[in-house]
């Protein structure tokens, strides 16, 4: 990313800027060793719901293959 701005960056990585935007003030914070315990237990407690929440759309995205498959075969 070397000099890209900040807008540039979140487009390259494809996320909001403002999210790009927390996420660097925070590993700012981080990195000045000024991490309180809350952030760091908000930060875990995200990143469970990101997992759940990502498992979850895996089996999702595997049951619709399956229909889209058997489906395929049923017109087909």
């Amino acid at each position: 990313m070397g000099g890209d701005t900040l807008s540039e960056a979140a487009k390259n990585l494809g996320v909001n800027s403002g999210l790009l935007g927390r996420w660097k003030r925070e590993y700012e914070i981080i990195q000045d060793g000024q991490s309180d315990l809350g952030s760091m237990a908000n930060m875990q407690a995200e990143l469970k719901r990101l997992r759940k929440k990502n498992k979850r759309l895996e089996m999702e995205r595997e049951i619709l293959k399956k229909a889209a498959t058997f489906f395929a075969r049923e017109l087909g």
